[in-house]
């Protein structure tokens, strides 16, 4: 199904105007590396899924900034960062996508961002040190880390919160 410009419109602007729900019909693609699919519509709503990069994923309905969408049989929230309205060519050719790009460099590439555009960047600001934000790009945090952290500071979602 071809997104229809006027259909994504409309909902966004029923969402903007203060619709708690609207229903709308359109497919969307996933702009970042692993989109996690939540069981409510909050980022600290359990996930329930992943979708990969470049995906194509069905809108169900929208709330406020997250799209309620379908993933084959999966279905969950993502926040509108996730998405775009683009269809992103993740295959280029017959090579294999492992093979020509890792799945960074191409939610880099999606988001107008390579390795060229970081060289150029350092190069204009040499003393800018780079050391604090490599050390927090090699942070991970589980899910069961996340949640339990967000427990013990007592944070919930309005909408289901973290278990």
């Amino acid at each position: 199904m071809r997104i229809r410009p006027h259909l994504l419109a409309v909902a966004l602007a029923m969402v903007m105007a203060g619709g708690a729900y609207a229903a709308v019909s359109a497919d969307m693609s996933v702009q970042i590396r692993n989109a996690q699919l939540r069981a409510t519509p909050s980022y600290l709503g359990k996930v329930s899924g992943n979708v990969p990069y470049a995906q194509r994923v069905q809108i169900m309905q929208v709330q406020g900034d997250w799209f309620e969408v379908r993933s084959g049989t999966a279905t969950g929230w993502l926040h509108k960062s996730a998405l775009t309205t683009k269809k992103i060519a993740a295959k280029s050719g017959a090579a294999d996508v492992g093979a020509t790009a890792s799945g960074e460099e191409l939610a880099l590439a999606g988001k107008g961002f390579n390795a060229d555009v970081e060289a150029d960047f350092k190069k204009k600001n040499a003393k800018i040190d780079f050391g604090p934000i490599d050390r927090m790009e090699k942070i991970k945090v589980s899910p069961g880390d996340a949640r339990a952290f967000l427990e013990q500071g007592g944070v919930k979602a309005a909408t289901g919160g973290a278990r």
